[in-house]
């Protein structure tokens, strides 16, 4: 993509309602724009980091042989009266009525709605285990909506939903989850640790977030300092996650800790996903159940796995940024490589930015190309604010040794060398 074609609105001051790294960056770098208290537009970098995002998780769910589907946002309100939550889930909910004043809401999650739906489809324990997933836009009318996407009122976000038949294999399925979750972080290119948390709103008595450490955390966990000595990056570690001691304030009892004194730390976290157990919480009281082999009716057990993907762009950016700007994990950088023609009114430096820029298109990697007439300074200024893991940059020093200059945006690491060089070590 040519910088000529691609709107992108940069900052050079930062927002004075702007109080976290992220939310500075977000703004500054022209991701996001505020369209009111705790709602946003996601402008064209934005969204490209967003869906890098979304593909990750999608691609990790269909690979675990779990379903998509696309549930609306505006929900009827007598599914939730039929689970009893309808009153208690409080103002967060955006209640509404349309013209023929039936009550529907902005739905807040989900669990209600697929219920609903498998109970109009599955009869028989032969159709079981389950589960479906989908991605999707939710509105919760947050009090104090603060800190960008971090906590805002409409939000994009991932749950997935299990069925099963007895609360062994319910287990199973949350075990399952449980992996899957380490590994979608790990692909993006963090470091979080499963905490044992509190239900809240959802119900239930098995539940865990993942959180990643951060100073702007809004959550205070504890945890083993042995955590800090894995490196998640290895899936060989998985295993070693599931048994690390972390629990939120909440759930955290100093008499029944087992961890010594000298082991146990305290922190802040970022949440970034929350998965819960909650058996027949939902499935009782909306009668969801199935025949078993003996043709008696067997009530269904469920959970539910949520995965905050407007807010992980933010959580990412607070644990990789620098005071030049942000640094993108490859995973998910919107491109892989900013190209910077120092001099497009140079014949020669601008037919080597030209045709690298083509030949880097024709081996598929995604490219920024700034072939404006701003300043150097200002070229190299916005590339290090933008965050994008590889910088080439096209000048005639380097040229007159047939060189590019190719920076490494994490280690700020620069070297000449030809193309073809910059090539294979941008691809590995």
């Amino acid at each position: 993509m040519k910088i000529s074609n691609f709107f992108l609105p940069t900052l050079k001051q930062i927002p004075s309602d702007a109080q976290i790294p992220s939310h500075k960056l977000m703004l500054r770098s022209g991701m996001i724009r505020q369209e009111g208290a705790g709602i946003y537009t996601w402008l064209p970098l934005g969204l490209r980091v967003l869906k890098k995002i979304e593909n990750i998780i999608r691609e990790e769910h269909n690979q675990a042989g779990i379903n998509e589907i696309l549930m609306p946002t505006i929900q009827s309100a007598d599914i939730w009266k039929e689970s009893g939550r309808y009153e208690d889930y409080g103002k967060e909910m955006l209640r509404i009525k349309d013209r023929n004043k039936r009550e529907m809401l902005y739905g807040p999650t989900n669990e209600e709605m697929i219920t609903a739906i498998l109970r109009s489809y599955i009869k028989s324990y032969k159709e079981l285990p389950i589960s479906l997933y989908h991605i999707q836009w939710k509105f919760r009318d947050e009090i104090r909506p603060r800190f960008g996407v971090m906590r805002c009122r409409e939000f994009l976000m991932k749950d997935a939903y299990s069925f099963d038949l007895n609360h062994e294999a319910a287990k199973a399925s949350y075990q399952k989850m449980f992996l899957l979750y380490l590994e979608v972080f790990r692909r993006l290119g963090l470091k979080t640790i499963p905490v044992e948390a509190d239900s809240g709103a959802i119900g239930g008595d098995l539940s865990h977030e993942f959180h990643i450490l951060s100073d702007v955390g809004e959550s205070v966990i504890y945890y083993d300092s042995d955590f800090d000595m894995i490196d998640p990056s290895d899936k060989s570690n998985f295993s070693k996650l599931s048994k690390i001691y972390a629990a939120d304030e909440g759930k955290h009892d100093p008499k029944k800790c087992s961890i010594p004194k000298e082991k146990l730390k305290k922190a802040k976290g970022i949440e970034v996903g929350h998965i819960f157990y909650f058996g027949k919480k939902y499935s009782e009281p909306m009668k969801l159940s199935v025949s078993n082999e003996k043709g008696n009716s067997v009530t269904l057990e469920m959970g539910s796995y949520g995965i905050g993907v407007s807010r992980l762009p933010a959580a990412i950016i607070e644990v990789n940024h620098d005071d030049a700007g942000i640094i993108w994990p490859d995973s998910v950088a919107p491109f892989q490589v900013g190209l910077i023609n120092l001099d497009p009114s140079d014949k020669k430096t601008n037919e080597a930015s030209d045709s690298f820029y083509t030949k880097l298109r024709e081996n598929n990697i995604d490219v920024l190309y700034d072939n404006s007439e701003e300043r150097p300074g200002v070229k190299f200024a916005n590339m290090d604010l933008i965050g994008l893991p590889w910088q080439l940059t096209v000048g005639k020093k380097a040229l007159s040794n047939n060189n590019i200059d190719l920076k490494r945006r994490s280690d700020g690491k620069r070297q000449e060398m030809s193309l073809d060089s910059a090539l294979d070590l941008i691809s590995k």
